[in-house]
């Protein structure tokens, strides 16, 4: 039989209620990461495709790749490789039982985000 009182109950969980955490946005983050990663290495294969092509084609691509917007592009894909890379490494972390305590997994959440931005920026100072 049909729930007549449906419409009354709040869905589950409320947003008024919900308070999102930084673990869980971190998780996702990580999804995303890996999204724009694929978006980057068409970049990059777009790229050796010109060079296969000929002197004027790679020319045009890369003067897009080696401009200030291509630079900027290739340096969120690398903060992304080193999120991606960090947030992974949490998670095997977490697949062996270790850490998956609230106080450890936000810490390792936050070692996530800032590990990340200081890799970056390691990674940059050397190539």
């Amino acid at each position: 039989m049909a729930d007549v009182n449906r419409g009354n109950r709040p869905l589950s969980p409320h947003l008024s209620i919900y308070r999102p955490q930084l673990t869980s946005a971190t998780s996702i983050f990580a999804r995303i990461t890996g999204v724009a990663l694929l978006g980057a290495a068409v970049l990059v294969v777009w790229w050796f495709l010109a060079a296969a092509s000929g002197p004027e084609y790679f020319d045009l691509v890369n003067g897009l790749m080696t401009s200030f917007l291509g630079d900027l592009v290739m340096f969120a894909a690398l903060w992304a490789i080193c999120y991606h890379f960090l947030s992974g490494l949490r998670h095997l972390y977490w697949d062996t039982g270790r850490g998956l305590e609230i106080e450890t997994a936000e810490k390792l959440a936050k070692g996530v985000i800032i590990g990340s931005f200081v890799l970056t920026f390691l990674f940059a100072l050397i190539v």
